[in-house]
């Protein structure tokens, strides 16, 4: 059983950087491990994800070019760079895990994750 913790999270101004991340303990496999962010009153929205085989990425627009997702092997981790941040990206962060797949496997669905973190906050100030 794969366990996932975040890190990192933070109060930042706009148009600054910060880079959270994943540790999972256990096996993961051909598995999607992606990142979701969910702010008051509002659901939680998919924002990156990344296959832990083959380092393929799937990112939702509003983040696409600002927030990079990459993953390390060597730490089980997985981390996602946020730049250039903006005041709407405020929200809880929580990182998911599917069930083994395949290596080519992506999804933004949030029902398709099995695995999940207890959030780690960002917040970010205009």
């Amino acid at each position: 059983q794969v366990q996932l913790t975040e890190s990192g999270g933070g109060l930042v101004q706009a148009g600054d950087s910060l880079r959270i991340s994943c540790i999972a303990s256990g096996r993961i496999g051909n598995s999607a491990v992606g990142w979701f962010r969910q702010a008051p009153g509002r659901k939680r929205e998919f924002v990156a994800t990344i296959n832990w085989v083959s380092g393929g990425t799937l990112y939702a627009d509003p983040v696409k070019n600002r927030f990079p997702i990459s993953k390390d092997n060597v730490t089980f981790a997985v981390h996602l760079q946020m730049d250039n941040m903006k005041p709407e990206d405020t929200a809880v962060y929580y990182c998911a895990a599917t069930e083994p797949k395949s290596w080519t496997f992506l999804t933004v669905r949030v029902g398709e994750y099995t695995t999940w973190g207890r959030g780690t906050q960002v917040a970010v100030s205009s």
